[in-house]
């Protein structure tokens, strides 16, 4: 089976996730500089098959898109030009950052390491795929 990686994407640094083969566990697998993000992912592609590439969908809490919802439209418009063979889903990502700083403050991380923003970056993208995972089973 193929994995699916989900994207907290961000204009300057993107978290990725990735599941097993399987498609049943969500885990983090990088931080990567956005500019860098393509060849990031063709680089993990050679070597791991995928499926589906999820992006974290932001909202404001009144369901209407937020201000990035431009640049991951644009971003959006090159994975396909460039993955033509790949799934390209969508996940509300309302309150992973959130989300992700308590995870991180209940696993016992240091405030130092929590103030690492590729940390909250990855762990975010976690909790992306992770609730794609749960919607589509």
């Amino acid at each position: 089976m193929k994995r699916i990686i989900a994207l907290d994407f961000g204009t300057k640094r993107t978290g990725v996730a990735v599941t097993d083969p399987m498609q049943i566990i969500a885990s983090g697998l990088d931080t990567v500089l956005t500019p860098d993000l393509i060849s990031f992912l063709k680089s993990y592609m050679v070597t791991e098959p995928v499926s589906t590439i999820v992006l974290g969908e932001p909202k404001q809490m009144d369901n209407t898109p937020s201000e990035s919802e431009a640049a991951i439209g644009s971003f959006i418009l090159t994975l396909k030009a460039e993955f033509p063979g790949i799934e390209i889903a969508r996940q509300d990502e309302r309150f992973t950052s959130k989300m992700a700083v308590q995870a991180m403050i209940v696993g016992g991380m240091k405030k130092k390491k929590r103030q690492e923003k590729g940390r909250v970056d990855q762990i975010s993208a976690t909790l992306i795929l992770q609730a794609y995972l749960n919607r589509i089973s």
